[in-house]
């Protein structure tokens, strides 16, 4: 049977996951039908329409755009079932209960279309019970993609197929949840909670234990269970807060009663009466009153609490006075090893979640890579089970196991000495159960610089940028320094770059691999200079980075930039340099100088410009362009997502935007190749500004903000500096600025707004807090 495109998708249930996941596939660019049942005789569609409207309210917000939130239809199942034959995905996402699912593919059997994907997003119930009783035709067509919340943040996406489900639709379902949806699909076994959530509620679990059995508080549980074992800083019960304490128990029910009895989870899970009484009261974590910590408001206060684990009551939160040496260091097999009770804690934790990681192989997944992948792209985990029993050694954690009496799994019998990966010939391999290594696969139209650099040397490096081929004639230009910021050893890479990449190769991409692609220069290196005086090296700085991104923007090859995180300041203005981007959809643009009171200084004002002047619909004339600019710079605005920097011009219509993060490279490659036969670099625009008087009509707009409260008085001293720029300073209307001229005036507003003791104020609490000081 031939298997039809993704063109339409269903969800039903309208949910916090169903309406999500309805919010992700439209974010894909696909239309998508959301259904739930009827509540409101007088508004049938009341159920689905609220979720739709609570999403475009809601901050973090499941929409990218509000484009996307358009391609949302919503109904209800007992009207509309019946346009589920006009799609070619249908998810069902209701109540976890076995009995209304099966009621409902019941009647999804009598009018979707055959050959149409029918999908469950349980993790609960096995696939076997939901098809029960259904048709040979409906078995062929069902299996389970398993999302997780926040769909559009989260990018693992478990796929469950059961023994009838035709394998040729699943892997068009699969290419579709990678490609359109932007999800790492890992294959999962039909066994109870499949790899993440079974994993992880065993980790979970195993923390709270022994933490409560050892007498540790919350802070010295998640300092230990957190960044030493590359868990997110959030530890264990600043997670079991976010993502809700009443989900502990739920989590426990349904596991313990699905598991065999001889599970090690088992032995485990026990009610405990500390989270009934939470839940009691409503301390339901972050979502609540609060969870194992709050925000106490009381007489005007915000003082941070936590629980404490004996008695149950709130008290100042406090952070832990001695801990470890290893907690540092990162060394795992010496925290371990360490003789008192933190020690302890790490190994109740990773000997028991390690070792029921292994047991799962390969109960609930093939090989190693898919537990890994899953715990990391589903729980945030910097490494996964087996790469953390890498960093403490199979044969230590055998031998440890063994000392306690606990079960060994086979497979970390079959590792003995030997590490579950490996680098073999510049490739990465993992241990199977025969024993063999195996490479790691990637999937078609997948490339990452990581695999690059496993068998090869950058062309040029420095410490905070390194150039790298990637193959096919295009380097990669990557930073390499705190957060990606951007320095003059930045710029004299660049600028060394240049010429090889003109004489060798046919393109360049602007891409890393970091959580961030830059969050702009390096201010900590401007305040040092700042505070010696050291002037004329700032302006150096500035005006190095107008040269080196003039030469990137006129350089003979196309320069094609691939953010994804946060692109802000300086990285924006790379960005706007670039003859095309490619970005990563959760990719965060602005040009935020004016939050820490300075304005864009490499050419970034110019570049908006030239964005906004050419933007189809905006009114004529020199003005138009220069307020829409001066309202997003002066602002601070930043793009929440790649669908939303089109809109404000950091990107243009035309570039494009790659949903899997995974997939950035390879796009942005064949991108900028595709623009390398017959390339001309683009020529120098000019600027007809209006002058003085449009800087008055600038300045006015301030001042009533400020009448409003809703700008402190040097926030007008900065808008006036930025007025400045965008109006092109002194110049009579009729003239013609050029983009020189355009980058003298930045600098120089630049110049005094850094010379400015509340300028330097600002960025120096930037520094210490990550937040603008309003001053």
């Amino acid at each position: 049977m031939s298997v039809a495109p993704v063109k339409k998708v269903c969800v039903i249930g309208a949910g916090t996951m169903g309406a999500g996941i309805a919010a992700q596939v439209a974010n894909g660019g696909v239309p998508v039908l959301l259904l739930d049942i009827v509540r409101d005789e007088n508004d049938r569609n009341a159920v689905a329409e609220g979720a739709v409207k609570r999403m475009l309210k809601a901050d973090p917000a499941p929409f990218m755009s509000n484009r996307a939130a358009k391609l949302v239809e919503t109904g209800n199942i007992e009207d509309h079932l019946d346009k589920v034959a006009e799609c070619d995905w249908v998810i069902e996402a209701i109540v976890e209960k076995l009995s209304l699912k099966q009621s409902l593919y019941e009647k999804l059997e009598k009018v979707r279309t055959p050959g149409t994907a029918v999908t469950s997003n349980t993790s609960t119930i096995p696939l076997e019970n939901l098809v029960e009783g259904r048709s040979d035709a409906f078995k062929s067509d069902f299996f389970i993609t398993h999302f997780f919340n926040p769909p559009r943040y989260m990018r693992l996406l478990e796929l469950v197929t059961g023994p009838a489900t035709d394998m040729d639709l699943a892997a068009r379902i699969r290419d579709f949840a990678d490609r359109v949806l932007g999800k790492t699909v890992v294959d999962a076994k039909d066994t109870p909670g499949f790899i993440a959530n079974r994993i992880g509620t065993l980790w979970i679990q195993a923390a709270i234990n022994a933490a409560m059995d050892l007498g540790l508080t919350v802070e010295e549980a998640d300092a230990i269970a957190g960044k030493p074992m590359g868990v997110p800083k959030t530890g264990v019960f600043g997670l079991v807060d976010l993502v809700g304490v009443d989900l502990m128990p739920y989590l426990q029910e349904s596991l313990t009663s699905t598991l065999p009895k001889d599970d090690p989870y088992q032995a485990i899970a026990r009610d405990i009466p500390l989270i009934n009484k939470m839940i009691a009261e409503g301390y339901t974590g972050r979502k609540g009153k609060g969870g194992f910590y709050r925000l106490n408001r009381e007489g005007g206060q915000r003082l941070k609490e936590a629980v404490d684990l004996a008695s149950g009551h709130y008290r100042k939160s406090v952070k832990p006075a001695s801990l470890p040496r290893a907690v540092k260091s990162g060394d795992l097999g010496a925290l371990i090893a360490s003789d008192d009770k933190f020690g302890a804690y790490a190994w109740a934790i990773l000997g028991q979640t390690l070792s029921y990681a292994a047991s799962l192989v390969p109960e609930a997944a093939d090989d190693i890579v898919a537990i890994d992948e899953a715990m990391k792209l589903g729980y945030n985990w910097k490494y996964g089970p087996f790469e953390l029993i890498d960093r403490i050694g199979a044969a230590k954690l055998v031998e440890r196991l063994k000392a306690d009496g606990a079960p060994v799994p086979a497979i970390l019998e079959t590792a003995g000495d030997a590490t579950f990966y490996r680098l073999e010939n510049g490739k990465r391999q993992y241990l199977g159960l025969d024993g063999e290594y195996h490479d790691v696969a990637r999937p078609e139209g997948v490339e990452l610089l990581a695999d690059v650099k496993l068998s090869a040397e950058p062309l040029m490096k420095n410490a905070s940028a390194a150039l790298w081929d990637v193959g096919d004639g295009v380097v990669c230009l990557e930073f390499t320094g705190k957060m990606n910021a951007l320095d003059g050893e930045v710029m004299k890479l660049i600028g060394k770059a240049i010429p090889l990449v003109a004489e060798k190769y046919k393109a360049m991409v602007v891409y890393n691999e970091g959580s961030q692609f830059s969050t702009g220069a390096n201010l900590g290196l401007a305040l040092f200079a700042v505070n010696i005086a050291a002037w004329g090296e700032i302006e150096k700085l500035v005006a190095g980075g107008q040269e080196t991104y003039k030469a990137l923007k006129y350089a003979p090859f196309p320069v094609v930039g691939a953010p994804s995180g946060m692109a802000l300041g300086g990285g924006c203005e790379i960005l706007l340099h670039c003859d095309a981007v490619q970005a990563h959809a959760e990719s965060y643009i602005g040009l935020v100088e004016c939050g820490v009171g300075l304005i864009p200084g490499w050419g970034g004002c110019g570049e908006m410009l030239s964005r906004w002047r050419d933007m189809p619909g905006l009114p004529k004339g020199p003005m138009p362009p220069v307020a829409k600019v001066f309202e997003i710079v002066s602002t601070a605005t930043v793009a929440k997502s790649a669908a939303q920097a089109m809109e404000l011009g950091f990107l243009r219509k035309d570039d494009g935007i790659s949903m899997n993060r995974d997939r950035l490279l390879a796009d942005a490659k064949q991108r900028a190749l595709a623009m390398a036969e017959g390339y001309t670099p683009p020529e120098a625009p000019t600027f007809n500004l209006p002058g003085p008087t449009g800087k008055v009509a600038l300045d006015l707009a301030v001042e009533g903000f400020q009448a409003q409260g809703k700008a402190t008085d040097y926030d007008g001293v900065v808008a006036s500096h930025l007025a400045t720029v965008l109006t092109g300073g002194d110049t009579d209307a009729a003239d013609t600025l050029t983009e020189q001229q355009m980058l003298e005036l930045e600098r120089e507003a630049f110049m005094a707004l850094v010379r400015n003791p509340r300028s330097q104020a600002r960025v120096e609490h930037m520094l210490e807090t990550g937040k603008p000081l309003r001053n």
